[in-house]
């Protein structure tokens, strides 16, 4: 199974009760959650690959759920971080979202309000991961095109018919023609707007 398909929360609490309930409520809507008492261990097994979310509590012994939060965002972990808090105040608030936690709940947490959040966050994850692909996709393929070919696609982002890039070029418009449908094929592109909206910032990256 893919893991767009299995996505995991991880559960950070050191409170065993909150993790047991947190936990049971979160199974309800088919998510898979790994608990973890000691943030500590979390951050040095977790599957950073994976898709899912992050449920941290922000008070725990020897190590703040801030502070974790901060070391995640640091390693470039893209996993949507929810924090939760029994103490909350408006600084902690605004210090967890400018770290780049996702949202921030108090307990005790609404249950909808925290299966909510969950699953929008899994969904923004599905999304990005998926984005990231593409543009990893989208610049290998870039990268393989002959110098020739970008001179090409290039002047087909910015608009021109294949009579002004044969201008453009000094060469026929058959031979544009046959650019034109070499880019298509190495580019995997099923339509000029889709070329446009996949390659243009790579393009203008180039110039």
């Amino acid at each position: 199974m893919s893991d767009s398909l299995s996505p995991v929360i991880h559960l950070i609490d050191d409170d065993a009760a909150v993790r047991d309930s947190l936990a049971l409520l979160i199974g309800t809507v088919g998510l898979r959650v790994h608990r973890w008492a000691r943030p500590q261990e979390f951050i040095a097994q977790f599957d950073r690959a994976g898709i899912g979310a992050i449920v941290l509590d922000v008070r725990m012994p020897g190590i703040s759920g801030l502070t974790v939060l901060d070391q995640l965002i640091a390693e470039g972990v893209d996993q949507p971080v929810i924090m939760l808090t029994g103490h909350g105040t408006v600084d902690m608030c605004r210090r967890a979202f400018k770290s780049g936690a996702a949202e921030f709940l108090e307990k005790p947490v609404d249950d909808q309000a925290l299966l909510d959040a969950l699953q929008g966050a899994v969904q923004s994850h599905v999304k990005s991961r998926q984005h990231n692909r593409e543009d990893r996709d989208a610049r290998d393929r870039y990268a393989q095109l002959s110098e020739r070919e970008r001179e090409v696609l290039g002047l087909i982002v910015a608009g021109l018919t294949n009579k002004e890039i044969g201008r453009a070029l000094d060469v026929s418009p058959r031979t544009v023609e046959t650019h034109r449908a070499n880019l298509f094929a190495k580019l995997d592109a099923e339509s000029l707007a889709q070329l446009i909206r996949r390659y243009a910032a790579l393009v203008e990256d180039a110039v």
